[in-house]
């Protein structure tokens, strides 16, 4: 999706500022929305890769002028609506109208700890052979998917190379709209600033992206 979160090589943004010993949360309530997007995700409704869709596809108005954990309260807010688990209305007043919708499955408190301690990993057996090696040479597919995607404006149709071969992992493509798909390929592919960005960008400079198989073409 071609929306606002995908800002990568964007004039007008400005410098992104580290904040020293920023704090993992600001505020209370970003911890308690925190906490609700991992409970509501733990039901099953939907996938990671599926929120991550939600949040993007916001109005680019509305996205750019809330802040990150405003973004998940507000896709959060979506979701729960679209999947019949909450009303609008309930929302709006805090007071559950009807009974609870079923769910999955329902995280408990002392499923939390050993949950992130063992992480969520993503990885899956590959379905094939690699079709890319470290050296090869390779082009970021210019696509435009309406649907969520993890290759960046920026990199499409440009030349680069590979560096690394993760293995494989799940597609978010085909995962954030719950479809079933085979596990791809995952790589590091590296692309100089001149070529993404011609004669302005820094010289010697270079970016490397996370790039599933789907995402690449062999380059002559």
């Amino acid at each position: 999706m071609n929306g606002a979160q995908d800002l990568g090589g964007a004039h007008g943004f400005g410098p992104v500022e580290a904040e020293p010993d920023e704090p993992v949360f600001h505020a209370e309530w970003e911890r308690r929305v925190f906490g609700l997007a991992m409970a509501m995700g733990f039901t099953g409704t939907w996938t990671l890769d599926g929120s991550r869709a939600v949040r993007e596809a916001l109005p680019p108005v509305e996205y750019l002028s809330s802040s990150y954990y405003e973004i998940w309260l507000k896709a959060l807010e979506i979701q729960v609506a679209e999947n019949g688990l909450c009303h609008p209305e309930e929302m709006r007043s805090g007071v559950s109208e009807a009974a609870p919708s079923p769910v999955k499955r329902v995280l408990a408190a002392d499923q939390v700890a050993p949950l992130f301690d063992g992480g969520f990993p993503s990885d899956r057996p590959p379905a094939g052979p690699a079709r890319f090696g470290v050296g090869d040479r390779i082009v970021a597919r210019n696509i435009h998917p309406a649907g969520h995607t993890r290759l960046p404006r920026y990199v499409r149709g440009r030349p680069g190379i590979i560096e690394r071969v993760h293995g494989a992992f799940v597609f978010p493509d085909a995962a954030a709209d719950g479809k079933a798909a085979p596990p791809q390929w995952l790589y590091t592919a590296a692309f100089t600033a001149e070529d993404l960005w011609g004669e302005s960008a820094d010289p010697g400079g270079r970016v490397t992206i996370a790039a599933f198989e789907s995402y690449l073409e062999p380059r002559a």
